[in-house]
């Protein structure tokens, strides 16, 4: 647990994230802010009306990269979604923004998903390169 705390520290100082998929075999990557452990996993999450929505259901290889001054995170794993209500309701208390966006009172619906097989390797400018998951 200590080192997916660290991902998602990493994740969280930095605020934003850049998340790929694969579309048509093109790349598609698209800017994510939202990370949360639950139940010992990490979560993400985004509209299911969305393109990445389908392209994540449709190849669940995806990659997300983080940087701060010249330092980065490169995450990769398979997308598992996550259509369990216990789960959005801990996920909406983390985030009441997306409650707003997504809960009973939107027509949208949200999709969380966590990462299988997750792998996260931080590295630097200055060479350093640790395997954290």
């Amino acid at each position: 647990m200590e080192n997916l705390e660290k991902v998602y520290n990493f994740l969280k100082e930095v605020h934003t994230f850049f998340f790929a998929t694969v579309d048509d075999g093109a790349a598609r990557v698209r800017p994510f802010g939202f990370c949360a452990i639950v139940d010992g996993k990490l979560y993400f999450g985004m509209g299911k009306h969305k393109a990445s929505y389908r392209q994540a259901a449709e190849n669940p290889n995806v990659e997300i990269c983080s940087c701060r001054d010249r330092e980065w995170l490169r995450i990769r794993g398979k997308a598992v979604f996550d259509w369990d209500p216990e789960t959005e309701k801990k996920i909406f208390a983390m985030a009441p923004f997306l409650e707003k966006m997504y809960g009973p009172e939107s027509d949208r619906t949200f999709a969380p998903f966590y990462l299988e097989d997750m792998e996260a390797e931080y590295a630097n400018m200055q060479g350093a390169f640790e395997k954290w998951i």
